[in-house]
This record gives C-alpha cells, structure tokens and sequence, in this order.
C-alpha cells in the first residue's frame, strides 16, 4: 500500500487537507465494510475489501502527510486507535450479519449475526486489553512498557506465545485479513449457493476471537509489562 500512498501524497502535500481530516475519512471508509457486507454475493464481499483497503490506504497517507507537514497531535493518535477498533468491529459485525441471510427469503438467523458480533467484541478487546497496559501503568507513574516486558515469566507461557506468533491464527480476527477471508468464502459460497462455508467462517473467527482475548489477557498477566 506504500507504493500508492506515496503517489497520493503528491497530490495533498500542498493542499489544506490535513492529517486529522485523512483520519476521519479513514474512519469512515473503515466503518463502511460493516453495511458493504450486506449487500448479498461476492459483490458484498468486494466491496467489503475495498472499504478496508481504502482505510489501509488511508492509514498510510494520514501519517505520511502528518510526517510531511510537521502537524502532529495527540489527537490524530487517539483518531487512528479509535479507527482501527472501529474497521475489524465493523468487518466481523458486517460478516456476522451476512450470515444471518437478512435479505434472504426464508427466516433469518440471527445466531450468525450473534456470532459476528462475539467475534467483533473479541477482536475490540484483544487491542483493549493491550492498550490498557500503557493506561493502568500511566495511573501507576510508570514509564511505558518495553518490548522485552511483553515476554512471558513462565517458560511455558513463553512457548505458548511463540508458538500462536509462529500460526499467526489470531490475525483472521483483524479487518484486513478477515476481508480477505470473507471473499474467499464468498466464492466458495457462489459456487456451493448456499452461506454454509461463511457461516462455518463466522464460527471460526467467533471461536478465534473468543480464545485469543482469554489468551491475550493471560499473556499480559504472566508477564512484566504491569509490574
């Protein structure tokens, strides 16, 4: 996505578009992917992906500009948090949702769209519960964590990590990466026509979710980032 921000770049630079008004958009475009799901078919799914690859776009411009301009704040950081829980909340409610067949003839499911939304808390609170290191130790007077707090005192623990890290598993509960799932299975269903391969999908990332917050947290807790 660099490769084309930065050619976007060229045409904002020297504009009056600032960075906090990028995020905004970004947050939007993020936003988006939830009611682009809806829409039933690979259409829904593509333009599921292009909502989110247009927040990654604009993820990359937003900082790039900032960087450019020198116009940096506290609140473009807090804008670009509050957009990346807002776009993989929006990508699993939207998957959840479709599931739920809600333009479908027949009666809707709405066990799916509770799913999705499982799933889409689960995504939340995973970043939540990291961000909330740095919130729990400010409130202490500590310093912020360092990178080699984040391991694990137990060995254990420590293989655990490493091991989930190596899978990389928990990225499918990300926006980018789900939305690219989301399509795939979209594809399959086209073809199988029916929603049997999104919702065993929604089931997945619902249990993914679920797992890696409790995991997550017990990562966190058995490590020295709250000490």
């Amino acid at each position: 996505m660099r490769e084309i921000s930065l050619r976007v770049d060229r045409y904002l630079v020297n504009t009056r578009v600032t960075p906090n008004q990028l995020t905004y958009v970004m947050t939007v475009a993020g936003a988006l992917a939830a009611p682009a799901l809806l829409v039933p078919g690979i259409t829904g799914a593509v333009l599921g992906v292009l909502a989110v690859q247009l927040y990654l776009l604009l993820d990359c411009v937003d900082g790039e500009i900032a960087r450019w301009k020198k116009q940096y704040s506290m609140t473009g950081v807090y804008l670009d948090r509050v957009a990346a829980y807002l776009c993989d909340a929006a990508v699993l409610l939207g998957f959840g949702l479709r599931g739920a067949d809600l333009w479908g003839t027949g009666r809707i499911d709405w066990l799916w769209a509770f799913l999705g939304t499982l799933a889409a808390l689960g995504a939340i609170m995973v970043k939540a519960e990291t961000d909330l290191v740095g919130v729990a130790r400010h409130q202490q007077g500590l310093a912020p964590v360092k990178e080699a707090a984040s391991e694990p005192r137990s060995s254990g623990m420590a293989l655990a990590r490493r091991a989930a890290g190596a899978l990389k598993f928990h990225r499918l509960i990300l926006g980018i990466e789900a939305s690219l799932l989301i399509l795939l299975l979209a594809i399959l269903d086209s073809v199988r026509g029916d929603l049997f391969f999104s919702r065993l999908g929604i089931a997945v990332l619902a249990a993914i979710a679920v797992v890696q917050t409790v995991l997550h947290l017990v990562s966190i807790l058995a490590s020295s980032r709250l000490r």
